[in-house]
């Protein structure tokens, strides 16, 4: 059984989307970032920096710590969503998100949904810096189905969640046509839907 220590966020959704996915049995054990909870000293036992999402497997007793990491241990527990043939592809797209996608967005949130404002420079600097994502990933996806080619992998599966918040980006993602339609394709698939609702208090799939 897979424990998940999460948040309501796109990464702590990357992991509850993966987990409905592959159709394992698993707990979801929330943490209230806005009480600091992890900071506490037994979180930071299994996540050094404070961070979620982290899983405990208890088959194996073996924690992790890192959304990236943690889906590719998933997919290779389970076979799934990251074929060996395919994985120098969906390890770059992978490694995107997590290097670029998803901080620079979760910038732009910080500045712009959170603390409007404050910050000018921040304000434009990232606002500018998602859209250029955005206009790099529907670039991407008009010669490709899914982010690492024609199979729906971890790549996907890592990167929707930070779209799925573009109500927050003030970009108008029905501006990019690839990414969309790509967007629209992985939303209605069933471990998506119950993935997306972590918390399970009925959290529906914004629309474009």
């Amino acid at each position: 059984m897979i424990e998940l220590f999460t948040a309501d966020t796109p990464n702590g959704k990357k992991i509850t989307i993966m987990l409905e996915e592959i159709g394992c049995d698993f707990k979801v054990t929330k943490i209230d970032l806005s009480k600091d909870e992890q900071f506490k000293e037994n979180f930071k036992k299994i996540s050094p920096f404070g961070k979620i999402p982290v899983i405990t497997d208890h088959d194996s007793g073996q924690s992790l710590f890192e959304s990236g990491a943690i889906l590719i241990y998933l997919a290779e527990k389970y076979n799934k969503f990251y074929e060996l043939k395919d994985r120098h592809i969906v390890n770059q797209w992978l490694m995107a998100q997590m290097g670029i996608i998803g901080p620079m967005i979760g910038q732009h949130h910080q500045f712009h949904h959170y603390n409007p404002g404050k910050s000018e420079f921040g304000e434009e600097r990232y606002f500018k810096i998602t859209k250029r994502i955005y206009g790099e990933l529907d670039e991407r996806l008009s010669s490709s189905k899914f982010l690492a080619g024609t199979n729906y992998t971890i790549a996907d599966i890592a990167t929707w969640p930070w779209i799925a918040r573009h109500e927050w980006h003030d970009i108008g993602l029905k501006n990019y046509k690839n990414l969309t339609r790509w967007y629209l394709d992985i939303a209605k698939r069933d471990g998506v839907i119950k993935g997306y609702d972590l918390l399970k208090d009925g959290s529906e799939i914004p629309k474009p």
